[in-house]
């Protein structure tokens, strides 16, 4: 059928008046002429017509996963390999009696719609990603990784059997061959696995996903989960720098992940004020009196007074301090704050709430808060610890109680002027 299209078209130059071999040279030109205008007019049919319709249906539908194929143009990206299969189809016509010609050709054709096939995956491997992304998939499971290691794989499978179809070789021929060079495609490759088998086991145990805040100090890491590679994780630190760690290590190494204190609504406080022992003393009756005006206090100091009562009227001069039991301005402050954070609206109700005394230091006594607040960001948690420790500060002169703090400079030059 090829030599007899070519002969009618060669007898119909010689008709002309052509020359026999110019009339077969023409022949071939004329066909390939003949086939670059085809190829080209499927190429602008399925490109203007096929992709252009079936994006109009894409941006039309209500779904949205579609439309992330569409942007990164995976349909007009496997377009391409229309022409080409055109090509393909008209080679062996076109150079039926040039066996040289029709062998390159058509191992030329060959590797093209490989490496188009290749290209078009490429960019519908992107699209899943994305997609993976926009559905916070990815943080359940290494969608990114999985990708990279398919594209790895594409990539390495073209490569043999393109080279398989230039040398006119089965693909088998050059598998074989890998098995000799394991060893060095391991080593070369050796972050690669790694990371691999790294991001399985991150996924699998829920170590670490995009969005969550890691805190690693040996590699100066502390922040947001960006990216999560088949080799690196990427973190934002919270001065925006990057730190690229690599994803082998956050399963070797020790890290802090703070999703659980976000998943929990609340957020630890953990501070301490420390008190100049000197201040401490007990309540008089007159402080008694003005504190029993504040309202977080009124409660507990009528159970008080009473459970006091009871208590110290079997109890021998009892009005020697030592003798029996008294209030302190220490223990009615603990009393105040407790009932202050109970009541406090950004403070977590289900969680641990709790005013103690630490042991005394140098430094005075610590009141140490162990509270949650119920809003786990970063900026509205300090905003709240800050404003409880602004009242504790301002209210401690009700309780007749001071704050410990180091000499300053001021009160060493005020002693000196006293002096």
């Amino acid at each position: 059928m090829n030599s007899e299209i070519q002969v009618q078209l060669a007898s119909w130059l010689s008709g002309l008046g052509v020359d026999a071999d110019m009339s077969a040279t023409a022949s071939v030109y004329g066909m390939m002429l003949l086939t670059l205008l085809v190829a080209l007019l499927a190429y602008v049919l399925v490109r203007r017509g096929v992709v252009r319709a079936m994006n109009l249906v894409i941006k039309r539908s209500r779904v949205t996963w579609d439309d992330v194929f569409m942007r990164h143009r995976v349909l007009e990206k496997l377009s391409l390999l229309v022409p080409v299969l055109v090509l393909d189809t008209a080679v062996p016509v076109i150079f039926s009696g040039h066996p040289l010609l029709l062998s390159l050709a058509g191992r030329l054709l060959e590797v093209t719609m490989v490496v188009l096939l290749v290209r078009g995956a490429y960019s519908g491997l992107d699209a899943v990603n994305e997609v993976a992304d926009l559905r916070d998939i990815s943080r359940r499971l290494p969608i990114k990784s999985v990708v990279q290691l398919i594209k790895l794989f594409l990539f390495f499978i073209a490569l043999i059997v393109a080279i398989s179809v230039l040398a006119d070789q089965s693909p088998v021929y050059f598998l074989s061959g890998l098995g000799v060079a394991t060893g060095l495609v391991m080593l070369v490759f050796k972050d690669t696995i790694l990371g691999f088998v790294a991001g399985i086991q991150l996924a699998a145990n829920r170590m670490v996903s995009k969005g969550d805040w890691i805190q690693m100090d040996k590699y100066g890491a502390d922040g947001s989960v960006e990216e999560v590679s088949l080799t690196t994780v990427k973190v934002r630190n919270w001065d925006n720098t990057i730190t690229m760690i690599p994803a082998y290590a956050l399963v070797s190494d020790a890290f802090r992940n703070w999703r659980g204190m976000s998943e929990s609504g609340g957020r630890r406080i953990k501070r301490a004020l420390h008190l100049d022992i000197s201040s401490i003393r007990f309540l008089t009756e007159a402080d008694r009196l003005r504190l029993g005006r504040i309202n977080h206090l009124k409660e507990y100091l009528s159970g008080k007074e009473q459970e006091l009562a009871e208590a110290n009227a079997s109890v021998a001069d009892a009005d020697m301090p030592v003798n029996g039991r008294r209030l302190t301005n220490v223990g009615t402050l603990r009393a105040y704050l407790t009932e202050y954070l109970r009541r406090h609206e950004k403070i977590h109700k289900d969680m641990t709430l709790m005013v103690r005394q630490l042991a005394p230091t140098t430094e005075g006594l610590p009141l140490e808060l162990y509270i949650f607040t119920n809003d786990t960001r970063w900026v509205y948690y300090e905003g709240i610890q800050a404003d409880i420790f602004d009242h504790i500060l301002a209210i401690l002169p009700e309780f007749d109680l001071r704050a410990f703090q180091n000499p300053t400079g001021n009160d060493i030059r005020s002693l000196k002027a006293v002096s």
